[in-house]
């Protein structure tokens, strides 16, 4: 790449490259700039805004608030200057990096087995997936796409429904033969309840008896952090789990998991949305791709 001409659209993409990859010598490696160079347009940069954007210390670089805000408008007004040149016809494809944050359980089972045919639709287009089911800040994360279950906060974020998914108590066939298989809520007293620790996991399982909504607390002698984790220790016969139906339908198809108290599930469903950042004008067509393609996945 040419070195870039000193201009605004040039400050915002240095800035951006910064950012990206965390770092001044990183970012002029893909811009065939000095580090001094970058160092310098940046604190030029800086002068001219009249606010701090980025601190530096040992661990790296740290946006500050004034850099975060800078940092989404940059990629917006870049997006938008790209689309223009381009022309954005209907012929183009889509090209680009997409990257996306999703929790374990939908990245494992959904996510990352559509892939292959995503690539193959999109050749053009490359995904940097990070899986975690903690919530993430997404100018932090520097992630176009977040991917996350149950309930949304109030936000600046725009939000995209990928579908919604029902839960089933399980254990293992090994569990159930040595502990029992419960019938009633009462009588889950005695079993061990798998649970995740992260902040967002349900903390109480639902059911309907004799016509009447109750529930009861997800204890056990063992939590884990994501909800992979709980599914592999309700496999391991290590207890019971009430996990997404798109996580345990191929265990429960291949006998390693059964279904409990199905006489006593509320049928209770969980939304599933991509949640990304609200470009001003024109949403990138390597992000509109992916929401389109994963919005026709749904969960399965």
């Amino acid at each position: 790449m040419a070195r870039l001409e000193i201009n605004r659209s040039g400050e915002m993409e240095v800035f951006v490259r910064v950012v990206e990859q965390e770092g001044f010598s990183a970012a002029a490696r893909t811009l065939r700039m000095t580090p001094s160079a970058v160092s310098k347009l940046v604190a030029r940069l800086e002068g001219r805004l009249g606010a701090r954007l980025v601190h530096r210390n040992t661990r790296g670089l740290q946006l500050t608030s004034e850099g975060c805000v800078f940092y989404e408008r940059s990629v917006q007004v870049l997006a938008e200057l790209e689309a223009a040149e381009r022309g954005v016809t209907s012929h183009d494809a889509p090209s680009g990096r997409v990257r996306v944050n999703t929790n374990v359980p939908y990245g494992t089972h959904v996510l990352l087995p559509h892939v292959p045919a995503f690539q193959a639709r999109y050749p053009g287009i490359r995904l940097d997936i990070g899986l975690t089911d903690q919530v993430v800040d997404l100018l932090e994360d520097r992630a176009d796409v977040a991917i996350r279950a149950g309930p949304l906060k109030s936000s600046n974020l725009v939000a995209r429904k990928l579908g919604e998914t029902r839960f089933h108590v399980v254990g293992s066939p090994e569990y159930l033969k040595r502990d029992g298989t419960p019938r009633t809520v009462a009588s889950l007293e005695k079993h061990n309840r798998l649970g995740a620790s992260y902040a967002r996991a349900t903390q109480r399982w639902p059911f309907v008896e004799r016509g009447v909504a109750v529930s009861v607390p997800c204890v056990g002698n063992v939590q884990v952090s994501d909800g992979e984790a709980v599914r592999h220790l309700a496999l391991a016969g290590a207890g019971l789990a009430r996990l997404p139906v798109f996580m345990v339908r191929e265990d429960l198809k291949a006998g390693r998991l059964v279904a409990v108290m199905e006489d006593r599930n509320p049928g209770d469903t969980e939304a599933f949305h991509a949640v990304f950042l609200d470009p001003a004008r024109q949403l990138p067509a390597r992000i509109r791709a992916f929401l389109d393609y994963f919005g026709e996945v749904g969960l399965g």
